[in-house]
């Protein structure tokens, strides 16, 4: 999964993409590399992050969204609303990718199921402005038990609203509400997740504990635009894993690692 990022703020590119058709390009190049799905969102949900206004959400992503879909590209929609979520099934997206899993805007539940459309339920617990608060960042039966169970009550949500239970993914949210240790204790767990029997998409690519795993001698993290290779090492341990996505920037690079991760796996047979 590819990301396309139609903001100004977003932690890693913001900006870069915000035009309408610089959007657009950058999703041709992606799909150029490898991408199978691309996730366009019009939201930054970097810690500390501001909502945009919907009037704006939909500016940013429809156009793009209804271009790269009459190119013929599978499209997720990166989204919490569900006014976005039904304009851009319109405009031909195929996947709700919504970071509250429903939380945000319980209606998005509704208009996904009646649009046939795929969605992807994150683990959250907050909103931008407070998501890293020390109140959401509390696990008292661990933090890969604690998501997962929060994420059965999204499930549970989810297929009460309509959804097909071929049609949900989950995702446990790195970065959200979770510590660095957080983080790496939930892709070393994964399979706890892929337990509750969906597919499962990570998305790690240039997040903040990859740049405290690499920072300098005093403690600087590295920048965001210098993780890949962490991220990287990160793709092939959940390929081993078999999850079902990665949510990635560096499209060409992530599916360089999964074709190697494939070619071991045939070796072993």
């Amino acid at each position: 999964m590819g990301i396309v990022n139609v903001t100004p703020d977003s932690f890693s590119d913001g900006g870069r993409y915000l035009a309408a058709d610089d959007a657009i390009s950058h999703g041709r190049a992606l799909l150029a590399d490898g991408a199978d799905i691309l996730d366009i969102g019009g939201e930054s949900t970097r810690p500390g992050a501001t909502r945009p206004l919907v009037a704006e959400e939909l500016a940013r992503v429809i156009p793009v969204i209804a271009e790269l879909a009459a190119d013929g590209a599978v499209i997720s929609v990166d989204t919490m609303r569900a006014e976005v979520a039904a304009a851009a099934l319109t405009a031909g997206a195929r996947i709700v990718n919504d970071v509250s899993g429903g939380l945000a805007d319980p209606e998005i539940l509704t208009v996904t199921a009646e649009r046939g459309g795929a969605f992807v339920a994150m683990h959250w617990r907050a909103h931008s402005t407070t998501m890293q608060d020390r109140d959401h960042l509390h696990y008292p039966g661990g933090v890969v038990a604690d998501v997962r169970a929060e994420l059965e009550l999204r499930i549970e949500a989810a297929l009460a609203a309509g959804i097909a239970p071929d049609r949900l993914i989950l995702d446990p949210g790195l970065g959200f509400s979770k510590t660095a240790e957080d983080n790496w204790a939930l892709v070393a767990g994964v399979a706890q997740i892929q337990s509750l029997g969906h597919p499962v998409l990570v998305g790690a690519s240039r997040k903040a504990f990859l740049g405290r795993l690499l920072a300098d001698p005093d403690g600087v993290p590295r920048p965001t635009d210098e993780r890949e290779s962490a991220n990287l090492a990160v793709t092939a341990a959940l390929a081993a894993r078999g999850v079902w996505g990665v949510r990635v920037h560096d499209v060409r690079a992530n599916r360089d690692v999964l074709a190697a991760v494939r070619r071991l796996q045939e070796a072993a047979r």
